[in-house]
């Protein structure tokens, strides 16, 4: 077979597509704050960065890997002398792979990822256990100077107990470790047990009369206190 030409049609159409996409974060995209919360660039050779280069359609911008979209897919902050994540951090919650090695994090990080749903791998200091323990996850590796988590696991599909949520109610997984209850279409309130949609204008309603009413109350008292001086 001969070897394909640098030229050839379909390599300058990659070759293309990834000056748009880089020229698309350089220019037309607000790059979110996390990727710069941390000075200087990723190493070459940090697994966020070896990511980020062999998959298709992905850039590394700053600290951080993005698609076309400019949605975090990687984020490397090692190295950033941080105590924890930064208020941030949640604008990385589409991340599948996050590096946070060699920074003097607090040991509990359990809330700091709910919501982080796609986290496949998580680098951290080796003194740092992973969020949900070992249980929320496939496999924790310990190295000389850090540890891996990977493979989040679906706690929905390991507790082994049915009645966790309620009747019409169905779990859902929150970020490693963290479970939440969602009720079904149609249904709302304490344990889901309030069927049909969510009266706004019941509630607003409500809401409006008492306050009304607490006003009234209120002036009154006003009233009275005023006249007795």
């Amino acid at each position: 077979m001969a070897p394909r030409d640098r030229g050839s049609p379909s390599s300058l159409v990659s070759w293309a597509a990834a000056l748009l996409l880089a020229l698309g974060v350089e220019g037309g995209m607000a790059l979110p704050e996390i990727c710069i919360q941390c000075p200087g660039s990723v190493q070459n050779l940090s697994e966020m960065a070896l990511y980020c280069k062999q998959t298709p359609g992905l850039v590394l911008h700053a600290r951080c890997c993005l698609n076309q979209k400019g949605t975090i897919l990687g984020l490397d902050l090692q190295n950033c002398s941080l105590k924890d994540p930064g208020p941030h951090f949640p604008q990385a919650h589409t991340a599948i792979i996050i590096d946070l090695q060699a920074n003097p994090l607090k040991d509990d990080l359990a809330s700091t990822f709910r919501g982080f749903t796609q986290l496949h791998t998580l680098i951290l200091p080796q003194d740092v256990s992973c969020p949900g323990g070992i249980n929320a996850w496939d496999t924790v590796t310990f190295y000389t100077n850090n540890q891996t988590c990977q493979g989040q696991r679906n706690l929905c599909n390991s507790t082994g107990d049915p009645e966790m949520c309620p009747e019409n109610g169905s779990c859902v997984s929150d970020g490693p470790g963290l479970l939440q209850c969602v009720c079904a279409d149609g249904f709302h309130g304490y344990k889901c047990m309030r069927q049909g949609s969510f009266s706004l204008l019941m509630f607003f309603g409500i809401l409006g009369s008492t306050t009304l009413s607490i006003s009234i109350l209120l002036w009154g008292t006003q009233r009275r206190k005023a006249k007795a001086s």
